[in-house]
C-alpha cells in the first residue's frame, strides 16, 4: 500500500508540474498570436517544452555525453525556475486583467497585449533585482559571548560561508570573489557549514575549484562539512579527497581541539539518514560530544538546522547552520520559516547561540527575492562567568 501511496502522490505532483507548465506556455501561445499573424504553434511549443524541460534534459544528457550542451541547458533550465516560479504568480493576475479589459469592451489583443506587456516587465524586474541580490553578496556580522574560558583566547573571528553550490552556475570567479572578501575580514577560522557543491563534483574537479580555496588565509584554518548536496551527488569520498587535498579537512562525526582552546564539532547532515530503514547515519549530538572536555566551548558544524534543539539540549555553545537559502525567492520563505525553529538568522536557546546562513550561492536560478547571498562575520568573545 505505501508504494502505491508513493506512486499516486509522485503521479499527482507531476501532473501538476505538467499541467502548469503547460498553462505558461498556453499563455505564451496566447500573447504570441495577438502579436503576430506569422505565430508557428509547432515551433513555438517544441522551443517551449525544451526549455520547460531544459534542467531535466541537462541531468540525463550529462551522464552520457558530458560537456558543452548539457551545460548550456542547465543554465537555461536554472533560470526558466524562476521564470515558472513567478509566472505562475503573476498569469493569472494578468489573465484577471485580459477578463475585466475584455468586460469593458476592449478588443481581445489589445487586452492580451497590454496584460502581456505589464507581465513581461515585471518579471524582467524580478529576475534583474535578484540577479544582483544574488551576485553581490554582503556581510552579515554576529557578536555572541560565550561564558567559558578558551585557554588564552579572548575573542575568537569566524567568518563563514554556506550553501556555495559550486558547479555548472557558481563557478571560479565567485568563489575568488569569496575567496577576496573573506581575506579581508581576517579571521581567526574559516567554517564552511555544508553544500560545497551543487550535487556534481565533477565541475569542482575540473574546474580545479580547490586550489582556488587554497587561498583562504587565517590562523586556525579552514573546516567543512557535509551538506545535502554532497549527498545527492553520490560521489561525497571523491569530494572529500578534493577538499582534504585543498587543506580543507571535511568534518564527518568528528571533533577537532584548536589550540588547546575550544573544539570543532562537525557533524554528518542529515541525509546521512537512510529513508528506506529510517536508521541514522550521523551520531546524536550528545554522543558525538561525550568524550570532549565540556569546560570549553563547543563549536557545532551542522548544515540544516533541524537539530538546534538538541544541540541546546547537549551543551553546544554556538552552532552554525545553512540549507534554508531563506527560501531564496519570495515567497518561498514563507515555508522554510514553518519548517524551521530558525530559518534564517540568530537564535539564543539556553546557552546556545544558533545562526542560520541564507548562504553565499544559489540552488538553481542565481536569483535571489527576499534573501540575499551572505558571508558570515562572527565574533565570540569568551568571559568565563566569576
Amino acid at each position: 500500500m505505501r508504494v502505491f501511496r508513493m506512486i499516486g502522490t509522485i503521479a499527482a505532483v507531476l501532473g501538476i508540474f505538467v499541467g502548469l507548465q503547460w498553462y505558461i506556455g498556453w499563455n505564451g501561445s496566447v500573447f504570441l498570436s495577438a502579436l503576430t499573424d506569422s505565430y508557428s504553434g509547432a515551433l513555438y511549443w517544441t522551443c517551449f517544452w525544451i526549455i520547460a524541460l531544459s534542467y531535466i534534459i541537462s541531468r540525463l544528457l550529462e551522464r552520457v555525453i558530458p560537456g558543452p550542451l548539457p551545460r548550456g541547458l542547465k543554465w537555461i533550465g536554472s533560470y526558466w525556475f524562476a521564470v515558472f516560479e513567478y509566472s505562475v504568480i503573476l498569469l493569472p493576475l494578468a489573465d484577471l486583467a485580459v477578463w475585466a479589459q475584455r468586460s469593458a469592451s476592449v478588443s481581445r489583443d489589445t487586452a492580451v497585449l497590454s496584460a502581456g506587456a505589464v507581465y513581461f516587465v515585471i518579471l524582467i524586474a524580478i529576475l534583474a533585482r535578484g540577479s544582483w541580490n544574488a551576485w553581490n553578496p554582503v556581510v552579515r556580522q554576529y557578536s555572541v559571548v560565550v561564558n567559558k574560558q578558551a585557554g588564552d583566547l579572548k575573542q575568537l573571528r569566524i567568518a563563514a560561508a554556506s550553501d556555495l553550490h559550486l558547479g555548472t552556475i557558481v563557478g571560479t570567479r565567485y568563489l575568488k570573489v569569496l575567496v577576496e572578501r573573506i581575506n579581508q575580514l581576517k579571521p581567526d577560522i574559516v567554517l564552511l557549514p555544508g553544500d560545497v557543491i551543487d550535487d556534481d563534483v565533477e565541475p569542482f574537479r575540473r574546474l580545479d575549484l580547490g586550489s582556488v580555496m587554497k587561498g583562504f588565509k587565517s590562523c586556525y584554518g579552514t573546516y567543512a562539512v557535509l551538506g545535502n548536496h554532497e549527498y545527492i551527488g553520490g560521489k561525497k569520498e571523491e569530494f572529500i579527497a578534493l577538499m582534504d587535498k585543498a587543506g580543507i579537512p571535511v568534518l564527518t562525526d568528528q571533533t577537532l581541539k584548536i589550540a588547546d582552546s575550544f573544539y570543532l564539532v562537525g557533524r554528518k547532515d542529515k541525509a546521512a539518514q537512510s529513508v528506506r530503514t529510517g536508521r541514522s547515519g550521523r551520531l546524536p549530538i550528545k554522543e558525538l560530544i561525550a568524550e570532549l572536555d565540556h569546560s570549553l566551548p563547543l563549536i557545532l558544524l551542522d548544515h540544516q538546522p533541524s537539530s538546534i534543539g538538541e544541540a541546546a539540549d547537549s551543551g553546544i555553545d554556538v552552532s552554525l547552520h545553512g540549507h534554508t537559502h531563506r527560501g531564496q525567492m519570495a515567497p518561498n520563505h514563507l515555508l522554510t520559516r514553518r519548517i524551521f525553529e530558525l530559518d534564517w538568522g540568530y537564535l539564543h536557546k539556553g546557552r546556545l547561540h544558533a545562526i542560520v546562513s541564507s548562504g553565499y550561492g544559489t540552488w538553481g536560478p542565481p536569483i535571489r527575492i527576499g534573501s540575499r547571498s551572505e558571508i558570515l562575520d562572527i565574533t565570540i568573545s569568551f568571559e568565563p562567568l566569576a
